[in-house]
């Protein structure tokens, strides 16, 4: 499977890299010492940033800058990482999903970058990444249809996977996911990256079986 970056998107984000992984996972409940590593997180969240702090983590801001350079607003369409740690500031629980879902949201949470979760069995063909039109029909996970217009958006040969803000009903992990697909963002460049897909990778080799992982570098 090839992932590729639009001559639209690298245009307007010329700092963009992307850190792929892609391996073979065993996903299930959350497990206790996971849920105690994200109940961690979220305390040292709470006591380290205001509500008006968030959006100023620098993985955060350049992917609130992307948005704002591709007609996005920011403040309506939040990236995920953004969205989660607010949630958590503002004392709304994060919801235990999946091992695997929740791997993301903790790497997510801790690095401050948005990150695609993606079943790779369900994914067709090869992916780009491009930007959203008014076209694009996009059922966001438990939000229903999402206004992808102006947002970096991932397609596969149907339509659109996964964007910044949320990833799609059609290609999202579930229970019996096994090959996993996840796509860290990096709209400020590398920096940051590596020290993400690392702590992705001990995660998953210690809670959901990790195997035959792969990782590639998009830049």
């Amino acid at each position: 499977m090839k992932i590729e970056i639009s001559s639209k998107i690298r245009e307007i984000c010329p700092q963009l890299v992307l850190a792929i992984i892609t391996c073979k996972v065993k996903n299930s409940e959350t497990r206790i010492n996971l849920w105690y590593e994200m109940e961690t997180e979220t305390q040292r969240i709470k006591s380290t940033y205001s509500l008006e702090e968030i959006n100023k983590r620098t993985e955060i801001a350049a992917t609130r800058k992307a948005y704002k350079a591709l007609g996005k607003d920011p403040n309506r369409y939040r990236p995920s990482a953004e969205a989660l740690c607010r949630r958590i500031v503002r004392g709304i629980p994060i919801y235990k999903v999946s091992i695997l879902v929740d791997i993301i949201n903790l790497v997510s949470i801790r690095s401050g970058f948005s990150i695609g979760g993606f079943d790779l069995e369900k994914i067709q063909g090869n992916i780009e990444l491009g930007i959203g039109t008014n076209e694009d029909e996009f059922e966001a996970i438990g939000r229903g249809l999402l206004n992808v217009e102006g947002l970096p958006l991932y397609r596969d040969q149907v339509g659109g996977i996964g964007t910044p803000t949320s990833d799609n009903e059609r290609t999202k992990i579930s229970e019996t996911t096994t090959n996993l697909l996840m796509i860290i963002n990096g709209y400020n460049g590398k920096t940051g990256l590596q020290a993400a897909v690392n702590h992705t990778i001990e995660l998953l080799d210690n809670y959901a079986d990790l195997n035959e992982y792969q990782i590639r570098w998009i830049e």
